[in-house]
């Protein structure tokens, strides 16, 4: 660690990747403070050196009483709804939550002198771009609200910091997700979202018995084998670019919008293959039409982060991701 222990709070830190997260800022020898609603979180899941609070991150009130309580030095905002069918079929739930939610939060930093902010964002803004890999500069042209509203809260980032100025204002790292999937080595820790649709959960899921089968949305798009293709990166490694995002930003980097992922990507088809030979179970694969919002193909092109932040992948392996999520899935302990 390159700085000094910092007072941070992380929103959704109860869920997949925050309590990841978390869990590795504490490793870092920082001092952490939880805040989750629980909705798709577990208290189990946050570490047991950090402080933890119920509550939604986008009530301000309850937000200014908890950050007007002690001087916090930074925000790691995870807490937002993410299921891309979903935000279709609901929009007025995920504007409510992401755009608004993700407004107050920050309104409240502003408020309490919190200058340090990482978001959660995602490779959802791009849509379906033009040109694979993706990098940073792409034209953002999400397709669903899911992304639209991921998009709204960069702006905001970017207005507020612009408002701010660069010296004593708001500075933050927004980091565009690629598809995170697995677990924690050690087991302790995995995706417990309930009902949660990502493919490699689902596909474990289904190899463990837990559902009948597992369907393919959409088999005629212009890929390889006709399904989409996404860019998968270790959860851990996620986690990861979160800490070196925070000390960038606490040495005095400046704002920034990084993808993250391994710049290659996999299709469904050969993900499902893989947590076949992973679980040595040989389930059932079916087939079903397109998913609204769904683009055909995301990879990103990861050099931005790798220069900026200095992240180095530990886990760019697709066979380690499903076999430590299959794993996670079949102790089945958060049930």
């Amino acid at each position: 660690m390159n700085t000094k222990p910092l007072s941070v709070l992380v929103t959704g830190g109860a869920g997949y990747i925050g309590s990841h997260t978390t869990r590795q800022l504490v490793a870092a020898g920082h001092q952490v403070t939880v805040v989750d609603n629980l909705y798709s979180g577990h208290r189990w899941a946050v570490a047991p050196e950090a402080e933890f609070h119920e509550c939604d991150a986008g009530d301000s009130k309850a937000m200014r009483v908890l950050m007007g309580s002690r001087q916090f030095d930074a925000v790691i905002h995870f807490a937002g709804h993410i299921v891309v069918p979903e935000s279709v079929s609901d929009p007025g739930k995920y504007y409510q939550n992401n755009v608004i939610g993700s407004l107050n939060l920050i309104e409240c930093c502003q408020e309490t002198g919190v200058g340090l902010f990482v978001f959660s964002s995602s490779a959802a803004v791009y849509g379906n771009p033009a040109e694979i890999p993706v990098n940073e500069n792409a034209l953002t042209h999400p397709i669903n609200p899911y992304g639209r509203t991921k998009l709204i809260t960069e702006w905001t980032l970017k207005d507020f910091a612009a408002r701010t100025g660069p010296d004593t204002g708001l500075r933050y790292v927004a980091l565009r997700y690629f598809n995170v999937a697995g677990a924690s080595l050690d087991g302790t820790l995995g995706q417990a979202t309930p009902e949660a649709t990502h493919l490699i959960k689902v596909a474990c899921e289904t190899a463990c018995g837990k559902r009948d089968a597992i369907s393919v949305f959409g088999t005629d798009y212009d890929t390889k084998d006709g399904t989409c293709i996404r860019d998968y990166i270790h959860v851990e490694d996620l986690a990861a670019a979160h800490v070196n995002a925070l000390e960038h930003l606490a040495t005095g980097g400046d704002s920034s919008i990084l993808n993250c992922g391994y710049g290659h990507g996999y299709s469904v088809r050969e993900v499902l293959e893989m947590v076949r030979k992973v679980s040595g179970k040989h389930f059932e694969i079916r087939e079903a039409d397109r998913r609204a919002g769904d683009s055909a193909c995301l990879v990103s092109d990861n050099r931005a982060i790798r220069e900026q932040l200095g992240w180095i992948p530990e886990y760019e392996d697709l066979e380690l991701i499903c076999r430590t999520a299959y794993r996670w899935e079949c102790k089945a302990h958060w049930n």
